[in-house]
């Protein structure tokens, strides 16, 4: 007997049934854990956006590659809002006869689908806003299918002035109430959704906005296809680079790539620029009248790749000197990426340092020509190089 005791625990355990492997919950996903890449309708159709541009939009997108290359969100701008209910539910207008059929559409591409709104009672395009709604629009975007929601402050300004007419800060206080509550609305209706600040950087938005659950908030003016607009937006970006990281970034504004006059150095240099800036890539160009040469720039493996870094660090301006300026930006496996922009009206031809010690890289480091897909084999701060009108160099650097 004594001897069975003794056995007891050994018999019982071979009987026993065996146990499951306890479950591990694996923490959530990190929404924007690099930068949004997609394309917005705003900056070709403005308020004239239909149902069937959204799905053509969406079948571009993949017959393209912009698809594989990570463009997955396809984000709806204003002028979809039509009018409330009774019961103050929001529909859309008869531009959108089935706003989940076309959130379905889209999904079944591969793809992700955005919406706008504004704190305020109208949006800029004088449309219903969701001020004394957060709640139900973020439930009925819910029930839609959302992904991403742009948040423009445009019709809460009147509401901020008319509250505090000679208060400043309480003016600020409130903007910053409204763009939590809709957080607090999203995470209410369960559902993961990419929350975009559109306040035009007013009240230093980068110190707060993660406080408010943003994902991205624009930094500053509107953007247009001019040169001028996107020089002046780039260079704004100096001094932004701590704010920006896996989860929440700068948002210097949509992609004009493809859009107005812009020649095709101005293309490369504006795609060059947002994708060393960590921005979310958002093309807004008119994908019906795609051309070889502007699928290239947006689809450019290198530069992508570049922007969308896992290590998230924004490129710091390192060097600027008349037209001139260098940035550079550390990438994840220990390389750097420099870019070299001629933000001139003529062509660049004496020599500059590439400063490269600023850069975090140093002479005998290996360089990769991104534009010109070439190898340049070690480098030093004399390297030679031309730059035209508005063009940049961008190079990959690896230590050797």
């Amino acid at each position: 007997m004594p001897t069975l005791i003794r056995l007891l625990p050994l018999i019982l355990a071979i009987v026993a049934p065996a146990r499951s492997a306890p479950t591990i919950t694996p923490p959530p996903a990190v929404l924007a854990a690099t930068p949004p890449m997609g394309w917005n309708s705003w900056n070709w159709f403005n308020r004239k956006v239909t149902d069937a541009d959204i799905r053509q939009a969406a079948d571009i997108i993949v017959s393209s590659g912009m698809r594989e290359a990570g463009y997955l969100y396809v984000n709806i701008d204003d002028a979809w809002e039509g009018t409330r209910d009774a019961h103050g539910v929001l529909r859309a207008n008869e531009k959108f006869p089935d706003m989940k059929a076309l959130a379905d559409y889209v999904h079944s591409k591969g793809l992700k689908l955005g919406l706008y709104s504004s704190p305020g009672a109208l949006t800029c395009a004088k449309f219903p806003g969701s001020y004394g709604h957060e709640q139900q629009d973020a439930d009925l975007y819910a029930a839609w299918g959302i992904d991403f929601l742009k948040y423009d402050l445009c019709g809460f300004r009147t509401i901020m002035t008319e509250a505090a007419p000679n208060d400043k800060r309480e003016q600020l206080r409130l903007m910053r109430v409204a763009y939590e509550k809709m957080h607090q609305a999203l995470l209410q209706a369960g559902r993961p959704v990419v929350y975009s600040l559109c306040q035009y950087g007013y009240d230093a938005v980068w110190q707060w906005a993660p406080e408010v659950g943003a994902h991205l908030w624009r930094t500053g003016d509107d953007i247009n296809a001019t040169f001028a607009s996107i020089a002046l937006i780039a260079r704004g970006q100096a001094g932004l680079a701590k704010y920006s990281g896996p989860g929440h970034w700068n948002d210097p504004d949509m992609l004009e790539v493809g859009n107005g006059k812009l020649t095709l150095d101005e293309n490369r240099t504006h795609m060059a620029l947002w994708a060393m800036l960590a921005a979310p890539l958002l093309a807004g160009n008119n994908l019906t009248q795609l051309t070889p040469e502007i699928t290239a720039i947006l689809t450019d493996r290198d530069i992508i790749a570049i922007d969308q870094d896992p290590l998230g660090k924004q490129a710091d301006r390192i060097f600027a000197e008349g037209p001139i300026e260098i940035w550079s930006r550390p990438l994840a496996n220990g390389d750097v990426a420099l870019a070299v922009v001629n933000f001139g009206q003529d062509t660049f031809l004496r020599g500059i340092s590439l400063h490269l010690q600023a850069a975090g890289a140093g002479p005998g480091w290996h360089a990769y020509d991104i534009w010109g897909k070439k190898n340049l084999g070690p480098i030093d701060d004399h390297y030679a190089f031309t730059l035209k009108r508005h063009e940049t160099l961008v190079l990959r650097l690896t230590r050797s």
